[in-house]
């Protein structure tokens, strides 16, 4: 058995080591100046984890894992708190499937809330204009815990919240209708905490900064603020982030239950099963773990908890394969994997070298939108999913292989 270890090792003078999963795969020199600064703070538990989609993210790179002990990073966690991944195996199968798909994409579109128009306000087409009795009902269940929470902190009380529980989003959140390696039908989606979850973030972001010029700590990326344990800031948002998970995971099971039951009624299928297996896991979020015998705080911003028999998804982009994975439990990633392909290049550069041929191209055989407004998620502007997986092959063993046939975009 070799001893060579599947990542690689970078180092700094000052700071903890990171191990890369990243060979076969691009590490741009922006991610890596990014890693090393994450390296540097004193808090850092043994060493950073750098997933094989690592990219550049606003303070530290999507698809790391830190590890901390009496601190954490809000912008680490990010401002799309709780984004993650539900997966859901029905007993259809392609050829339950109608020729043409539209009618299945229609129906599925219809049924979930997508997009933003009016920057968000009122009549936003992302935004439900009269709540659902079921999503209502959950939002009850929620809605104590933000009460409590906005009575510490008032300020978040602006914008949407219940009427976005059980929609998509816009960017990289998708829905999809995928066939696995034995042609069965899966569902698919991608999404987060919504506009409730982004305020918290940026909220707190900001109070870390804040706090940070009130001790006079200096950091390598202002983006790095930190709110120390034992803190009434760290306090709140502890509270705040594990409330916004809940919010996100909450979000993806009412998606599902408002996709399938869409499909049920659109007549485009025969009547099916759709709970033989339902994995639902966050990839933008913090908590509370033990490894190598201590209890610490896990930021993963853009990761999977990769437990041994965790199962997890890791989704590619639109028009690439998606893998259903089980955990191998690997130690020295803290037991973690990749969220997905993860970006070759910037939203702005995938607009400028892509047309919407290109995008066609790229996309044939998926019922999905093809306009200008999608460029910035057409494959090409991701990783190739298949170096993504090799490079991670000691922290997961693929399940199923996914390609998608339908793609909600919002």
């Amino acid at each position: 058995m070799s001893d060579e270890k599947n990542y690689n090792v970078l180092t700094t003078e000052s700071g903890v080591p990171i191990k890369a999963w990243t060979k076969g795969v691009q590490l741009e020199d922006q991610a890596r100046k990014q890693l090393l600064n994450v390296a540097q703070l004193p808090f850092i538990f043994k060493w950073v984890a750098a997933m094989p989609d690592v990219h550049w993210g606003i303070g530290a790179t999507v698809g790391s894992v830190i590890p901390t002990k009496g601190a954490i990073i809000p912008a680490a966690v990010g401002v799309d708190i709780g984004c993650g991944m539900m997966a859901v195996e029905t007993d259809l199968n392609a050829r339950d499937l109608p020729d043409n798909l539209k009618g299945m994409r229609s129906a599925i579109e219809k049924a979930v809330p997508h997009g933003r128009t009016n920057h968000g306000g009122r009549g936003d087409a992302g935004a439900w204009r009269e709540i659902p009795a079921r999503n209502n009902e959950v939002w009850q269940r929620l809605k104590p815990r933000y009460d409590a929470i906005l009575e510490k902190h008032p300020k978040l009380d602006r914008g949407n919240h219940s009427n976005h529980l059980g929609t998509l989003g816009t960017g990289n959140h998708f829905i999809e209708v995928c066939l696995d390696e034995a042609e069965n039908v899966w569902f698919m989606l991608h999404s987060g905490s919504r506009g409730v979850g982004n305020r918290m973030g940026s909220y707190f972001i900001d109070v870390a900064r804040k706090d940070m010029q009130k001790f006079f700590i200096n950091l390598p990326d202002k983006d790095l603020a930190y709110l120390s344990e034992g803190t009434e800031h760290f306090d709140d948002y502890v509270e705040a982030v594990e409330w916004a998970q809940d919010f996100a995971r909450c979000n993806r099971q009412l998606m599902m239950e408002q996709i399938v039951g869409a499909v049920r009624d659109s007549s485009e299928v025969p009547p099916f099963a759709a709970e033989l297996k339902a994995i639902n896991c966050h990839h933008n979020y913090v908590a509370r773990e033990r490894h190598y015998g201590q209890n610490i705080l896990v930021t993963r911003k853009g990761a999977v908890r990769a437990r041994e028999g965790d199962m997890g998804i890791i989704p590619g982009s639109m028009g690439a394969r998606s893998y259903i994975v089980r955990g191998k439990g690997s130690l020295e990633s803290f037991t973690s994997c990749s969220h997905g392909a993860g970006r070759a290049m910037s939203r702005t550069e995938a607009k400028r070298r892509f047309s919407v041929e290109d995008h066609k191209r790229m996309t044939a055989g998926v019922e999905c939108r093809k306009d200008a407004e999608v460029i910035d998620e057409t494959p090409a502007a991701y990783k190739p999913i298949e170096a993504v997986m090799a490079a991670q092959s000691d922290l997961v063993e693929i399940v199923h292989t996914l390609r998608q046939v339908v793609c909600v975009k919002g």
